[in-house]
């Protein structure tokens, strides 16, 4: 049975860092893509970023560009999100993800995802 399970959220001051973690279980995830979502009150959930294990390569959304950074440990079976510079645009419920099937590279949309984490609270206070 697959699971993604993240933690790192919590309350943090505008301009402040955070770190998220998923953690997977019941799959080698060194063939997978891997994303982060997130989903703000009210609104639809939007792309984040993905990382592709094979070679590292990472795509992230024009709104956190240059501020967050996907990394993965291929050993711990986890993936991160670093989250640097926050705003108060970034308080949402954040969720992780593993690519539906071997070769997807950098999948952008939901239904490109097969399994999903419970999510992690991210609020960033003004």
């Amino acid at each position: 049975q697959v699971q993604l399970v993240e933690s790192g959220g919590g309350l943090v001051q505008a301009g402040g860092s955070l770190r998220l973690s998923c953690a997977v279980s019941g799959r080698t995830v060194s063939s997978y893509a891997m994303g982060w979502f997130r989903q703000a009150p009210g609104k639809e959930r939007e792309f984040v970023a993905a990382i592709s294990w094979s070679g590292g390569v990472t795509y992230y959304a024009d709104s956190v560009k240059g501020r967050f950074t996907v990394t993965g440990d291929n050993a711990k079976n986890t993936v991160y999100l670093q989250m640097n510079s926050l705003e108060t645009e970034d308080t949402a419920v954040y969720y992780c993800a593993l690519g539906a099937r071997r070769g997807l590279v950098l999948p952008r949309t939901s239904r490109e995802y097969g399994y999903w984490g419970q999510g992690t609270q991210v609020t960033v206070s003004s």
